[in-house]
């Protein structure tokens, strides 16, 4: 991840994206009213007007689109959000951070032979089906690091992610820059002392499903979930940078600086 500044850009052609709720629906119409909208191929910017979830389908919306995403709080939580104003968005445009989030790439596979890819920008999730816990095999960079764990699951997380599910799995909270992935069980049995590990963002992990029939498991990457799986690679793809604006004060970076003082 990278931040800087964009005071020598122009935002003037803006595309805007709502929620499904009233209040981000008004919100839209109001600010579209103001200073039009057109379509995203044309745009400079892309505003997103609503919570975190509308925020991951924005960026998922435009991957690979190498369009900026500026996110107003009209939902509930809003961790990637920028406070909502109807006026001066120009200028806060022009004067915002601009990090660059890489997400991460999921290869599953399942019991009857597909194969599924996704992209993750919170995290890639493994997570038991079944009343019975799961078992994995963790490899880094083809080798054995652990040679089962037994637990409701496992998730790698980014650091744009490391907040989220990750942080309420007890994982650890990695700084934006970082160049890391969170590896975090979730609710581990065996081993019980397992709290994790923090691998480099170049690594390649591969999750192997043990007694995949007895013990069934689903691939989730971000809000795509891949029933039945039997092995699931995880890497950080770089070739895709995706581009948030946050205002002075308030980018992820210092988000995530603040939420590790939180009491």
């Amino acid at each position: 991840m990278s931040e800087s500044s964009d005071h020598g850009r122009r935002f003037e052609r803006i595309n805007f994206l709502a929620a499904t709720t009233p209040e981000a629906e008004h919100a839209r119409a109001r600010l579209v009213g103001r200073y039009g909208d057109v379509h995203s191929d044309e745009a400079d910017v892309v505003v997103a007007l609503g919570g975190d979830g509308l925020m991951l389908q924005t960026l998922h919306k435009f991957m690979g689109r190498n369009i900026p995403i500026y996110g107003m709080n009209r939902g509930s939580v809003g961790f990637l959000m920028n406070e909502f104003r109807e006026t001066g968005l120009r200028k806060r445009l022009q004067a915002a951070q601009s990090s660059i989030v890489h997400p991460l790439r999921m290869v599953a596979e399942n019991r009857a032979g597909e194969t599924a890819t996704a992209h993750a920008i919170n995290e890639v999730s493994l997570l038991r089906q079944s009343a019975q816990a799961a078992k994995l095999r963790v490899y880094v960079d083809g080798h054995v690091r652990l040679e089962e764990l037994v637990s409701d699951g496992l998730l790698v997380a980014t650091p744009a992610g490391s907040t989220a599910y990750n942080l309420s799995a007890n994982g650890p909270i990695l700084p934006l820059d970082a160049p890391l992935m969170a590896l975090t069980p979730i609710s581990a049995f065996r081993p019980r002392r397992w709290r994790g590990a923090l691998l480099s963002n170049n690594a390649e992990v591969t999750i192997e499903v043990r007694e995949a029939d007895k013990r069934p498991v689903a691939a989730v990457a971000d809000h795509y979930e891949f029933r039945d799986v039997t092995r699931v690679r995880v890497t950080t793809d770089h070739s895709v940078g995706l581009e948030l604006l946050h205002d002075p004060g308030h980018s992820m970076e210092e988000r995530i600086l603040r939420e590790q003082f939180r009491p």
